[in-house]
Formats: structure tokens, C-alpha cells, sequence
């Protein structure tokens, strides 16, 4: 017995062994006995359940046993290993690096997309089509601040026109552009114009270039074997004289019976048509305007964050480009400002790399990475000494926009300070002015709000007289101090900028 007892035991260990090893079910024992295997016929189901021997374990099918592999993604799912664009860090002590950069943002540089100026491109646009397609002269001025995109547009708009031309198999055009600053004198664009209509040909004699080409146009023998052309003046303001002849001259090249020039006049000036448009319209040759108004905060932001997407790596934080974009929206709307603005805040963060000896050191940024908390504040943590910061940002801003203002309020008690800021917050739902009474409510709420005793309400007005002789506020005559009008006298953009490096004082002003 105690032999069968060893037989049995060595026996459904090597049962056990087999099943564990072979991956078909059929299981082969010792001394030659077969195991039933565990894959049977329907017709078998019955005798299955009623033998004694079962297997110790179920088999997964081969679909199953892929899927449950642990090299295979979860429910069966192919996963995509495709390389997506990651941005590659950015070294500001590159040469290369910040070469790129200072190139993307350079005032030269012309962008690949022209953004935020759509609708007044479509508008030339389709303005320059009709006039093609109905062979008939006409003008345009476009007029805006400094550095709101006119240049750029009509570069873009006459490489439309061009392509548009093109592809309706309509005839090439003759296409003039120049800035008149490189003009000798103000008539020489006459002679400009002349010549790409007569390249070979000469003026002789007394006749002068502008009663040439009126001559020409004048001539339908001439308009028969002429091209459109069309003739694109930047910086038309130069062209304005005493008796503003030229300019008027020039507009009137238009009016010809058999002209054939489409005449684009740019220039900074709003005004300028308004003092010209009276005289041409009653000549019959009243341009049409498009003004190109200054860029708001989420346009600048959109053409910075444009021109850096060419870049491989992140170079500024988002907080420091909306910095810059708010700064100089409120200050001028000028796009070049904004761009020469980043140039310096990029200096600024290369000079404090000179003169740091070292940044984090490398066993910080790696106990920093272990702890695996707060993925973004890592992020940011990782890249802050790369990246241009928003104090970078500030310091950038201050330099570009630095005036006496901002510099008195910086300098100022932070009482003085917190008044200022209440003034803001008060003034903000379209009150001109308010009593020294209801000013000081606001300025105790601020106070209590940060927990600073707030002072009494006779130094309350004594600061807000000291604040009168600085020119920040103005005071009306009262017997009673609480009583007296008070007057904001300055911008609540330079109180923000003199004040957004505290956070206390930012906090406030949201």
C-alpha cells in the first residue's frame, strides 16, 4: 500500500508538471497512461463531468492569452508608438540658438503668415480684382498707426493679386512698389512710374514725366497694347509739399479716361486723406479708405506666439508674453514695439546668464524630478532659468516705456501706494471723481482685505494732499477734508505697470 500511496503521489505530480509545461491540453503521464484531455467534443460533455480525473487549472485560448500577454496593451488595443513634435529645450548661451530667436523676432523679418489683418487684406484684395477685371483705374489709401501691418498687407495682398492673375489666365500685370523716403525729390515718382511703362524710351525736351504719362493716359490708342499696372506708395506722407501738388497730381492718374493704374497709397497719417479727400471727391477721384486700427492685447499675443511656433524649442514664458502684449496694447498698439520689447527682455536674460556663475545645480533638479508632485510646477521649475521669465519681461517693459510717472509711483510709501490702488478699483465703474470720504472706504477695505492697519482718516487726507502736489491727484477746495472732490490725474496703465512687480499690489488691481 505505501508503494501505490508513492506511485499515486509521484504520478499526479508529474499530472501536474505536464499541465503546467504543455501548452495543448494534451497531457502525457508516466508509465504511458494518457490524461483525459481537457478540449473534448460536444458529444463527450457528459462522460467530461462524469470522470473522476479533471484538470487542476483552465488553459486560455491563444486570442486570450495574447491579449492577457503583459508586452500587450490593454483590451486588445494597438497602441500608437509614433514620435509626436516635442519642443526640444532651448539653450540661451547657444550662439545659434539665440541667433534664431533674435531673427524670428526682428522688425525685418516677414512673418510666414500675416495673422489678425484679414479683413482689411480681403478688402484691398477685392478691390484690386474688380478693378482688373473691369480694366478700370482706381485708388486706395490705407492709413493707421506706426506699426499696425500696412506694409506687410499690401506686400501680401500684391503677391495675391499676382497669383490671382496667374491662375485666371488674365493679363501679367506691371507692378510698381517703393517707399517714397528713397525718393531724390517728390516728382521723381512720376519718372518711376513712366519708366515701367516706357522702360527704353526717354522724356526729351521740355516735357516732364508727369505730362507724359497724362498724355498716355489721356490716349486710348495707348490703353490698347498696356498693361494694368499697379503701383503700390508707401510712406505717401512724404510726398506732401506746400501746395500739396504732387500728392494731388498723383491721385489724379487715376481719373484719366484710358488710365490703367491702380494707384495703393500707406501711410501713417489718419488724417491725411480727411485733409485731401474735401478736394479730390469734388474732382471725382475720392480714394477708398482702409484703416488699419491698433493691435488689441490678444492680437499682439497671437502674432508673438506666430512667429516663435518656426522655433524647435519654448523661449518665453506665456506669463511674459502677456505681460508685453497688455503693456503695449494699452501704450501705442504698435507691433514693432512689441517685438523690439522681447529682443530686450531676451538681452536681459543673456546678460544674467553671463553673470551667474550657476543655476540650479543638477542633484537639486533631480530630487526636484524624483518627487513626481505637481507635473506642471515642475515644468516650469525645470525651464524657469532657460526661459525668459516675466521679471525678465518687467524689467524689458521699463526700460522701453520708462517715464516720470511710473517712476514717482514706485517711489512712493506703500500707503500712498494702497491709496492709489483704491483710487483705481473706485474709479473703475465710471466715476470721474469721488469724495476723500468714500475713497478712504475703499482704502480701508483694501487694507483689511490684507490684514495692514489702515491709517486715520486725518493722515488719509494729509497723503492724499502730498498725492495732489505729485501731480497724481487732484483735489477740489473744501472746508471739510472728507468732503473734497478727488480727481484720478493719471493712467490706470502706468499705476499697474509702476506697481505689477508686487504681487500684493497686483492682487489688487485684478
Amino acid at each position: 500500500m505505501p508503494a501505490i500511496a508513492d506511485r499515486n503521489s509521484s504520478s499526479f505530480k508529474e499530472i501536474v508538471a505536464a499541465i503546467k509545461s504543455d501548452k495543448s491540453g494534451d497531457i502525457a503521464g508516466s508509465n504511458g497512461c494518457c490524461i483525459p484531455q481537457k478540449r473534448r467534443l460536444r458529444s463527450d460533455a457528459a462522460a467530461a463531468r462524469e470522470s473522476p480525473v479533471s484538470t487542476p487549472m483552465k488553459l486560455k485560448s491563444p486570442r486570450r492569452r495574447l491579449n492577457s500577454s503583459p508586452n500587450s496593451p490593454a483590451n486588445g488595443i494597438k497602441e500608437d508608438f509614433s514620435e509626436k513634435p516635442v519642443k526640444k529645450n532651448w539653450n540661451p548661451r547657444d550662439v545659434e540658438h539665440m541667433r534664431a530667436v533674435k531673427e524670428a523676432l526682428h522688425v525685418s523679418t516677414a512673418p510666414s503668415t500675416i495673422v489678425c489683418r484679414e479683413d482689411e487684406q480681403k478688402r484691398v484684395l477685392e478691390f484690386c480684382k474688380a478693378c482688373i477685371e473691369q480694366e478700370k483705374a482706381g485708388s486706395l489709401y490705407a492709413c493707421g498707426c506706426p506699426g499696425t501691418g500696412k506694409s506687410l498687407s499690401m506686400d501680401k495682398v500684391k503677391q495675391q493679386v499676382i497669383d490671382w492673375a496667374t491662375k485666371e489666365d488674365l493679363q501679367p500685370l506691371e507692378v510698381l512698389a517703393l517707399n517714397c523716403t528713397s525718393l531724390a525729390n517728390t516728382s521723381e515718382i512720376f519718372s518711376k512710374i513712366l519708366g515701367k511703362h516706357q522702360p527704353r524710351k526717354k522724356t526729351m525736351g521740355s516735357t516732364s514725366p508727369l505730362q507724359h504719362l497724362q498724355k498716355l493716359y489721356s490716349n486710348n490708342q495707348a490703353r490698347a497694347g498696356s498693361k494694368m499696372m499697379l503701383i503700390i506708395a508707401d510712406e505717401l506722407d512724404y510726398l506732401i509739399t506746400k501746395d500739396r501738388a504732387v500728392l494731388h497730381d498723383l491721385f489724379m492718374l487715376t481719373t484719366f479716361p484710358f488710365s490703367r493704374c491702380i494707384l495703393i497709397g500707406i501711410a501713417n497719417s489718419i488724417d491725411l486723406a480727411d485733409r485731401f479727400l474735401p478736394r479730390l471727391q469734388s474732382l471725382n477721384c475720392k480714394p477708398m479708405v482702409v484703416t488699419f486700427r491698433a493691435y488689441s492685447k490678444d492680437q499682439i499675443l497671437s502674432i508673438l506666439q506666430e512667429r516663435l511656433l518656426v522655433l524647435p524649442y519654448i523661449v518665453f514664458q506665456q506669463q511674459a508674453l502677456e505681460l508685453c502684449a497688455r503693456k503695449v496694447a494699452a501704450a501705442s498698439g504698435d507691433m514693432r514695439k512689441a517685438l523690439c520689447v522681447c529682443r530686450s527682455a531676451m538681452e536681459i536674460l543673456e546678460a544674467e546668464l553671463r553673470e551667474s556663475a550657476s543655476n540650479l545645480s543638477l542633484a537639486s533638479v533631480e530630487e526636484f524630478i524624483s518627487q513626481q508632485t505637481a507635473p506642471a510646477l515642475e515644468i516650469f521649475q525645470s525651464e524657469e532659468n532657460n526661459t525668459v521669465r516675466i521679471d525678465h519681461m518687467a524689467l524689458a517693459l521699463s526700460k522701453t516705456f520708462r517715464s516720470p510717472i511710473v517712476d514717482t509711483i514706485q517711489s512712493l510709501p506703500q500707503h500712498q501706494q494702497i491709496i492709489l490702488c483704491s483710487a483705481v478699483k473706485f474709479f473703475r465703474g465710471g466715476k470721474k471723481d469721488s469724495t476723500v470720504g468714500e475713497l478712504n472706504k475703499s482704502y480701508i477695505d483694501i487694507c483689511k482685505s490684507a490684514m495692514i492697519p489702515p491709517v486715520g482718516i486725518l493722515e488719509f487726507s494729509s497723503m492724499c494732499r502730498v498725492l495732489n502736489d505729485q501731480g497724481l491727484f487732484k483735489l477740489g477746495q473744501s472746508r471739510d477734508d472728507k468732503s473734497k472732490r478727488v480727481t484720478l490725474k493719471v493712467d490706470e496703465a502706468d499705476i499697474s505697470f509702476a506697481l505689477q512687480g508686487v504681487r500684493f499690489f497686483r492682487n489688487c488691481l485684478q
